[in-house]
């Protein structure tokens, strides 16, 4: 599979019969009034966690409004939610996300809810939470005429709490940064100070 952008034929029915098959193999009564749409349902809900991966996020940067002033510092929208699936396990991992860029000088600017549709469009595939951060700060920097751009991510993964490890609470946090904020200590310190 692509790892930026799956197309294609999906097969729902296929896909539910073989959830159904899953589930019976694994002694879940299919067949009981409570789970007799479970498959379908299961599908439904694994089609639409996942429906980036039949999209360019980036796509959002490409609407942005002339700058208010030649040299601008920089720009970052914090706490953006997102919802993922971690790409071992099929479970979730929920969390939020702080992104910020320096525009060029006299570059144009995105609107602030292009990056919190950028972020969700990437998590909305499987996913790797590193791989995650990395797609934001790539897209922001390959598509924006940018100084730098930067990511900080902080998730709650379902495959650390609800099993193996069990460790309730346990949260990953991941910083990928691009341009100024991985050469320039002070805008790092800025955009983490931030972020915190």
């Amino acid at each position: 599979m692509d790892r930026e952008l799956r197309t294609g034929r999906r097969d729902f029915e296929g896909a539910w019969l073989h959830a159904r098959g899953l589930m019976d193999a694994l002694g879940f009564p299919v067949d009981s009034p409570g789970m007799a749409g479970t498959a379908r349902r299961l599908v439904q809900a694994l089609d639409e966690l996942t429906s980036g991966m039949h999209e360019d996020p980036g796509r959002h940067l490409l609407v942005t409004f002339p700058p208010e002033a030649e040299k601008q510092g920089m720009i970052a929208v914090t706490d953006i939610p997102f919802i993922s699936v971690c790409e071992h396990h099929l479970l979730p991992f929920t969390g939020t996300a702080d992104v910020a860029y320096v525009p060029a000088p006299g570059a144009p600017v995105v609107g602030l809810s292009k990056l919190a549709r950028l972020v969700q469009g990437y998590a909305a595939r499987p996913q790797l939470q590193e791989r995650l951060g990395e797609q934001i700060v790539s897209a922001i920097a390959d598509r924006l005429e940018t100084s730098g751009a930067a990511c900080r991510l902080r998730a709650e993964h379902a495959c650390l709490t609800l099993r193996g490890a069990r460790a309730a609470g346990a949260r990953m946090v991941t910083i990928h940064v691009k341009g100024v904020f991985e050469t320039d200590a002070e805008a790092r310190a800025e955009f983490v100070e931030l972020s915190s």
